[in-house]
């Protein structure tokens, strides 16, 4: 694909992102897509064949985003605690969004597709989260920053606590004061006292 066609294609991506923070996943039809994004029908068609085709792609494109945060900071050499406060940071300000968010969406669009586990890409981004918890707790304990008996037991643990507080954000609300309780939570549970 050329580097127009890439821009294309990314523009599709942005304008349906921003429909299924909108709508959600399941309300979403090609045409709200196609009047969102300015295209002919032909036109997103020439990119995408379902609306399923493009979350997929929107999903995948969040996780990108999410890892260039955290390879940002790692590339200027930031303390595993550090690292750990930007990765709970960016978990917080999803979990408070009131709107602009893909969580409802994300939950919809899983409901409705049965997506086998190798493919399962929200699977393979909370693996992913986990790995990187896993090797990041390691690195702190390493060099002193956290304790930590089981790294992958605890960062798979993380990973369970957090989704859970984003079904509560979405579903019965959760406060600023609420999600800080928690992540201090999880903190003090690594957090060498000096």
């Amino acid at each position: 694909m050329g580097e127009k066609s890439e821009q294309k294609k990314q523009s599709i991506l942005e304008g349906a992102r921003e429909v299924f923070m909108e709508k959600g996943y399941k309300d979403v039809t090609m045409k709200d897509i196609v009047d969102a994004c300015g295209i002919s029908r032909g036109g997103l068609y020439l990119y995408y064949k379902s609306t399923k085709e493009i979350f997929l792609d929107i999903l995948n494109m969040e996780t990108q985003e999410t890892d260039d945060v955290l390879a940002d900071s790692i590339a200027r050499e930031a303390t595993a605690t550090d690292l750990l406060m930007l990765f709970l940071k960016e978990q917080k300000k999803e979990l408070l969004r009131k709107k602009r968010s893909l969580i409802i969406a994300t939950y919809e669009f899983f409901f409705a597709n049965k997506i086998p586990k190798k493919e399962n890409p929200l699977k393979k981004q909370f693996d992913e989260a986990v790995y990187v918890l896993e090797n990041l707790i390691g690195a702190g304990v390493e060099n002193g920053e956290f304790y930590c008996e089981n790294t992958k037991d605890t960062a798979r643990n993380i990973m369970y606590v957090l989704e859970g507080l984003k079904i509560t954000a979405k579903t019965t609300g959760i406060s600023e004061e609420s999600v800080d309780r928690e992540l201090l939570y999880i903190i003090q549970g690594l957090v060498v006292e000096e």
